[in-house]
């Protein structure tokens, strides 16, 4: 199987300890994330493949690994526990810290460079597109006109800036900065593009009888994974046609109706549990 998403692989060692003939792949681009999950996974030497990379490379990866198909696929999305909990990485808007946000730090955009660089409507844009935030032109404005004067270099700057600008009279749940943090996060490491090409990749990937899960944790991804999922799931035969023909026949069969939540005992256990959304498919035949 693949864990498309290892992180510091609690999930694959929970697989690994289950299937005792089960051999892994698992995937990250963050390097000290590769670095814990070696060694937790230690024991599982002999059963595990740990590769740097995004999980848009998937088909890449499993080619070169010499995989034709797999069992079963995990995506865990959005930032990992290990990338919230350092601080210096600039992810949490509550700690202060560099404005970097990448998951790889071999990359080059950080955070700071698209608040310094891009122009007040790209601001606006991803703030609206990967933030949902209704108070975008708002803030773009804003981080354009402070940046004429004084560089933003830390998640205390960007909070503070955006928590003036917020008006008493339109304050929602949550704090103000979350969504233009979200928003950033995606930006910097292209997460939704990455998405999109991964979810038609793992599928392709899957043997017949293999499963897929994803858990995302905001819409935007859960909506590229519900599109996907609907579509293989649906026979693409055309309308009027009086007999399906076998290569119309849906690929996917969904085993979650809808998305499934966390229940309420998990989310008081583990409170990052609470936005999560799951959905799950099974391949049930090869494409046409």
């Amino acid at each position: 199987m693949v864990d498309a998403t290892l992180g510091m692989a609690g999930h694959a060692a929970a697989f690994l300890e289950r299937f005792p003939a089960l051999t892994l792949v698992g995937i990250d681009r963050d390097s000290s994330a590769l670095s814990i999950a070696r060694e937790r996974l230690a024991r599982f030497s002999e059963r595990i493949h740990l590769v740097h990379a995004v999980y848009d490379e998937l088909a890449v990866v499993l080619e070169e690994l010499g995989f034709p198909a797999v069992a079963g696929i995990l995506f865990d999305l959005g930032v990992s526990s290990l990338q919230l909990d350092q601080a210096d990485r600039g992810f949490a808007y509550s700690k202060d810290a560099p404005l970097d946000m990448r998951m790889d730090g071999n990359t080059a955009l950080t955070a700071e460079r698209v608040l310094a660089e891009y122009s007040e409507a790209e601001l606006r844009r991803i703030f609206y597109q990967y933030g949902e935030e209704k108070l975008a032109p708002r803030f773009a404005r804003r981080i354009v006109e402070v940046r004429s004067t004084e560089p933003l270099r830390s998640s205390t700057q960007l909070v503070a800036l955006i928590d003036a600008a917020t008006p008493n009279a339109v304050r929602r749940a949550g704090h103000p900065a979350k969504r233009v943090f979200q928003a950033l996060r995606i930006e910097v490491n292209q997460e939704l593009v990455a998405l999109e090409r991964a979810i038609p990749q793992a599928i392709d990937a899957l043997d017949v009888g293999g499963r897929i899960l994803v858990l995302s944790y905001q819409s935007l991804e859960d909506r590229i994974v519900k599109q996907a999922f609907a579509a293989g799931s649906a026979s693409s035969a055309p309308p009027g046609l009086p007999v399906e023909l076998p290569e119309h026949r849906p690929i996917l069969k969904l085993l979650v109706r809808g998305a499934e939540q966390a229940s309420e005992s998990e989310r008081e256990a583990n409170p990052r549990s609470a936005p999560v959304r799951l959905r799950a498919a099974e391949r049930i035949r090869r494409a046409a």
